[in-house]
């Protein structure tokens, strides 16, 4: 009987194929979990042909999987069932797993012998590096296989960060390797850098066999070469024009003339490479001086903790602050930012001001202002002193009047009774 159902056919262009069937992995791979369970395509229905022949009475009749996996025998107390090679549904994060002894994945347990093969194995294959320590795989125990899957986990993480870039750089143009190179130097004249990029690569599209570009190329190559002023070149290629040498001369100065437009491109990049390793050996010779100065545990006199000691040193050499540059910056420059934009004190940054424009004489101001503190400290201590003495004195002679001393003697009798003595 046939179906007259209509069927509708649309057309797919190489891109619909493309997002319809994605690209093609390992884990993309469809698989039949019952494939084992299924015949082949091309096998023919089996007939059960037993029904032909008779038992034989002494052939034990033949047990299926399940019937046998009934009939084994029931595990000892604290027995763990054994993992088959062969259990297709086995991964490598199940064997994993089942090296805690607690269980908690719930599969099957494998014991620290399986786990060291298991391991071996994989290092034979180059699929995990073992570490260098000397320990054998069947002393390892469970934190120790965890270690080591981590590690090269981590490992090959580092590897694919180093590696892609660098591969990347390799996949460019020449012209965009010298561009990428120069930016990652810290290069700032990109204009500069592409026109001359540009200059090379329209030096290289010419043909000294088309007369306009014959012309062209010994311009360009007379003026590289700083063969005199515009007039004087146009006279020479005149010259060339008359005598039929133009296009001779510009297969003559075609190699030689990319040759140089590469060249001041490559001096470009070179110099900038220049200026970034100078710039590093300023930043290590700076570090180095910070770290000398501070060493000691002693600044200017003052002496230091190591507490003190690291904060300076990381101040001065760590770059750990943002900046309103968008690079970022050491405490130093922060706090100077800070202080002058964010919690204004310009009181305080004048003063560090002097104090970096001339520490002698801050210093010297400093001391003479501690000075004059001081002597007004004891002035007016002197004057309280006095002044407690001075009240404490009242009725009595002065210590600087001379006494008189009597001389021993009786004291004549007086017949003024009221009189005081």
């Amino acid at each position: 009987m046939s179906d007259n159902t209509d069927t509708i056919v649309e057309q797919l262009t190489v891109e619909d194929i493309d997002n319809l069937l994605g690209t093609p992995g390992g884990d993309d791979i469809m698989t039949d979990p019952n494939a084992e369970k299924r015949p082949e395509f091309f096998q023919k229905d089996l007939v059960d042909l037993t029904v032909l022949d008779p038992p034989d009475k002494n052939t034990p009749p033949v047990k299926t999987e399940a019937e046998e996996e009934e009939e084994e025998e029931p595990l000892a107390e604290g027995e763990t069932p054994e993992v088959k090679a062969s259990d297709a549904d086995t991964t490598f994060e199940d064997l994993v797993d089942a090296v805690d002894p607690e269980n908690k994945g719930g599969r099957p347990p494998l014991d620290k012998g399986g786990m060291a093969q298991l391991v071996e194995g994989l290092i034979k294959q180059e699929k995990l590096v073992p570490f260098d320590d000397g320990k054998a795989l069947e002393d390892y125990t469970q934190k120790d296989f965890e270690e080591l899957i981590e590690a090269n986990i981590s490992e090959r993480e580092r590897k694919i960060r180093e590696e892609t870039p660098a591969e990347f750089f390799d996949s460019l143009p020449p012209e965009m390797q010298y561009a990428a190179k120069y930016i990652a130097d810290g290069g700032k004249d990109l204009r500069g850098l592409f026109a001359a990029l540009a200059r090379v690569e329209d030096n290289r599209s010419l043909d000294p066999d088309n007369s306009k570009h014959a012309e062209s190329i010994v311009r360009n190559y007379l003026s590289a070469k700083q063969f005199g002023t515009a007039e004087e070149i146009q006279d020479e290629i005149e010259s060339y024009k008359d005598l039929e040498k133009l296009e001779a001369k510009a297969k003559q100065f075609k190699p030689k003339l990319d040759k140089m437009q590469e060249e001041v491109v490559q001096r470009q990049v070179a110099e900038q490479d220049h200026k970034r390793q100078q710039q590093e050996q300023a930043s290590m010779n700076y570090m180095n001086s910070v770290y000398e100065v501070l060493k000691d545990g002693e600044l200017n006199g003052v002496k230091l903790n190591s507490k003190m000691q690291n904060m300076l040193y990381a101040g001065l050499t760590q770059p750990n602050y943002p900046s309103i540059s968008g690079k970022p910056t050491n405490m130093l420059g922060h706090l100077l930012e800070r202080h002058q934009f964010v919690e204004p004190n310009h009181g305080l940054v004048a003063e560090a001001l002097w104090l970096l424009q001339d520490p002698e004489g801050y210093r010297a101001e400093i001391s003479k202002g501690i000075k004059n503190k001081h002597v007004e400290d004891t002035v007016r201590t002197l004057k309280t002193e006095q002044a407690s003495k001075n009240s404490g004195s009242v009725g009595e002679e002065p210590e600087n009047k001379t006494r008189t001393t009597k001389k021993p003697g009786l004291q004549r009798p007086s017949t003024d009774f009221f009189k005081r003595t």
